[in-house]
Formats: structure tokens, sequence, C-alpha cells
């Protein structure tokens, strides 16, 4: 009983942060539309960070560029197994990394799919011209930042018996 209402605790709280998270990009996305469309680009540090308007209709880097069905069916089943994986992950300190990493990955997925369902394409706008990196935008810092970290806990933090355990607590439990 206790877990439970723990976990729909932290799961309200997970929620809240998504929210916020998203609006964060949503926002700094209006904010790029609205000073950088059809304008110069806006240098912060001379030959090395800019603000450059991009609509992406791709992925990351623009990978799969124009295949938006596909990006409008999978973001959605994506989200899902996110939030079943979020619920179900073991109560317990040691994996509240993992929780925050499920919260970020979550709110990069949905601030670029409003993107999608409302535009056709994402909207871009962080350059690093010193490296040419490709034009980014704070949704896809969530992700990436993410997926660093899950990696980073991956190698280094967990053991094979706590990858174990998230794995049991992700089975389907049957009843009979």
């Amino acid at each position: 009983m206790f877990y439970k209402v723990r976990r729909s605790i932290s799961m309200i709280y997970a929620i809240l942060i998504i929210a916020v998270l998203v609006n964060l990009d949503q926002i700094t996305k209006q904010y790029a539309i609205d000073n950088l469309m059809n304008k110069a680009d806006i240098k912060l540090i001379p030959g090395v960070l800019q603000l450059h308007y991009l609509e992406n209709t791709g992925a990351a880097f623009s990978l799969l560029e124009g295949q938006q069905v596909l990006f409008f069916a999978l973001t959605p089943v994506l989200l899902i197994l996110l939030l079943i994986i979020l619920f179900r992950m073991p109560a317990q300190k040691k994996f509240l990394y993992l929780d925050y990493i499920i919260i970020f990955l979550s709110a990069g997925a949905i601030g670029n799919y409003i993107d999608r369902v409302s535009n056709n394409y994402v909207v871009d706008f962080i350059y690093f011209s010193l490296i040419d990196f490709p034009v980014f935008n704070v949704a896809d810092i969530y992700v990436t930042v993410a997926i660093f970290f899950l990696l980073i806990l991956i190698l280094f933090y967990y053991k094979d018996e706590d990858l174990d355990e998230i794995k049991n607590n992700l089975k389907v439990k049957r009843n009979g």
C-alpha cells in the first residue's frame, strides 16, 4: 500500500516537472520564432555560439528527414513506454536518477512532438558554429543529457543486480 501511494505522489511530481520542462522548451522555441525567423543570426559568442532559426522535419541531426508519419506514430508509443517504466521503477533512492532521466526524455519527446503536430517541423535554433555542430533546441538538450547520464549510470553506477531488479519490476505480473 505504502509503495503505491509513494509511487502515485512521485508520478504527480514527475508530471509537474515534465510540464515545466515542456513549457520552457516551448517558450524558447516561441522566442526563436519571434526573434530569429527570417532575421539575421544572433551571435552570443562570436565564432562559437549563435542563435540560428531552422525548421527541422527530421529527428536529431535531421536524420529521417521528412518522415513525419513515423514520428507521429512512434512518439506516443515511446511516451507510453517511458511512463510505464517510470511507474514500475523500484521505489528506492538508488533508482531516483532513472526517474529523472525518464522525466527529461519524456519532456524532450513531448516538446518536439508538439512542434511536429502544430508545425509539421521542429524549431531548432541553438548553433555551435565553432565545431559546426547541427542546430538544436532545448528539447534536444533534455534528450541528449538524459541519454548521456543513462550511459554513465549503466556503465559506472548500477550493478548487474540493480539492472536485474529493474528488469524484474518491468515484467508483466500475471495472476494464476
